[in-house]
């Protein structure tokens, strides 16, 4: 197997990042995550597959577009033969973007005439029929997500929410199709041609369907959706899963955290099972913060006071009234970013007094954990939920980092993915 960059990926926010990582390694792909784009002098060694985490989800669209051309850029300097633009499986997004405009960027850039959009992710059961995205037995517009503070999702159907982003014609290859196999479905992209599609919705319900559309589109310049379509990509290529992937994970000595920001139905049910659980705990009130009555320090000090044998758990999650209280006094953003900014100097002073094991829960909360702590690029372990690996860092403090999306894992992910860290030190970094 040759060792030059067969794909370059820029996802939108740092859990989604790692959930594509996750899957691409699962697939045989020697895969290295970035913090935004790969810094010159940063040593990717023999990566077949980069992941560049961004934080683009949801900041204007004009600026997410911007980020992901500088990432996809670099990542074609590095020799990317591809490009993959990961996004969330529930689609998260508004009528301004931010999931049309950069896949209309990312095509202008490669001037390719076509790509794909499917978010499906069965194991976490989301999927794609007739164009409409199902969170288990709901439409999307059903679900929780109708809810989300940022991304209030009120439309299943992604044919017609992708095309008020976009001034692209937006087509659909339904699920008839995609049973059919990859030859029907690059038939359909013909016919999309034809019709002046540039973006295709992909119906999908299954692992093996995924792995289908992984064979029609492995030579497409660009794809989109979520970390399930890059299920078929690898072995498309050539790669093969590994037959001894670890079920446990190497990591530094040191005392354990959660920190969960995401206020998702999912985190909300991991916290209530950890306090159920016992677990030391911490809730964090941005209205506190926005008052002066909170500060990183009292946090941190009460943390390091609590019995170094177990995991501690600092939390901001809140359920819809409580969210909607807090935005109503502080602003949409600002309620999110001051809780976002605590647990970020949390984090890096947690680091500095021997908390090197954490959970971060949450895309927008992962991404400023891991900008406080200056982490440059880190090493895929093993998976502890469907789209949730352990990871190590590959530079700066050692750490053992697990970055979960708010709607992912199940109600014990809390304590179960301490179950899947090595008790003993091992020294670190001997390779990608």
């Amino acid at each position: 197997m040759t060792s030059a960059l067969r794909l370059g990926c820029i996802a939108d926010d740092l859990t989604g990042a790692t959930d594509l990582a996750l899957m691409l390694a699962r697939e045989g792909m020697r895969v290295v995550q970035t913090t935004g784009c790969p810094a010159p002098d940063l040593d990717l060694g023999d990566a077949d597959a980069v992941v560049v985490a961004l934080k683009s989800r949801t900041i204007p669209a004009t600026e997410a577009v911007a980020q992901s051309l500088a990432a996809a850029a670099a990542l074609k300097e590095r020799g990317a033969a591809h490009l993959f633009f990961k996004y969330c499986s529930t689609f998260d997004s508004t009528d301004a973007g931010n999931i049309g405009p950069v896949a209309e960027a990312l095509l202008d850039l490669t001037g390719s005439d076509l790509t794909i959009a499917c978010p499906a992710f069965p194991a976490n059961r989301r999927t794609v029929y007739r164009g409409h995205l199902f969170v288990g037995d709901l439409l999307l517009s059903d679900s929780s997500m109708k809810d989300h503070p940022l991304t209030p999702m009120r439309d299943a159907n992604l044919v017609r929410v992708l095309q008020r982003q976009t001034r692209l014609r937006v087509g659909l290859v339904p699920y008839e199709i995609v049973a059919a196999g990859a030859e029907a479905i690059r038939a359909a992209f013909a016919r999309a041609r034809a019709a002046g599609e540039r973006i295709v919705v992909v119906d999908a319900v299954s692992d093996a369907q995924l792995r289908t559309i992984g064979a029609a589109v492995h030579d497409l310049a660009v794809v989109t959706g979520g970390s399930g379509v890059a299920m078929g990509l690898p072995a498309a290529w050539g790669f093969a899963p590994s037959a001894d992937a670890a079920e446990r994970m190497p990591a530094p000595a040191g005392r354990q955290a959660v920190l969960a920001g995401s206020c998702s139905a999912a985190t909300r049910g991991q916290v209530a099972a950890a306090l159920a659980a016992g677990l030391p705990a911490f809730r964090v009130d941005p209205l506190d913060l926005a008052a002066g009555r909170l500060a990183a320090s009292a946090v941190v000090d009460w943390a390091v006071r609590q019995p170094a044998d177990r995991a501690v758990m600092i939390y901001s999650s809140a359920d819809p009234d409580d969210v909607a209280r807090a935005q109503a006094a502080l602003g949409r953003e600002r309620a999110g970013s001051i809780v976002e900014e605590l647990l970020g100097a949390v984090a890096r002073e947690l680091a500095a007094r021997g908390f090197t094991r954490l959970v971060i829960a949450g895309g927008e909360t992962s991404g400023a954990v891991v900008a406080a702590l200056g982490v440059r690029a880190l090493r895929i372990g093993p998976e502890i939920a469907p789209g949730v690996p352990w990871t190590r860092t590959l530079d700066g403090t050692d750490l053992a980092l697990a970055l979960k999306s708010g709607n992912f894992g199940a109600e014990d992910f809390f304590t179960a993915a301490f179950e899947r860290l090595q008790p003993a030190a091992v020294p670190a970094r001997s390779g990608h």
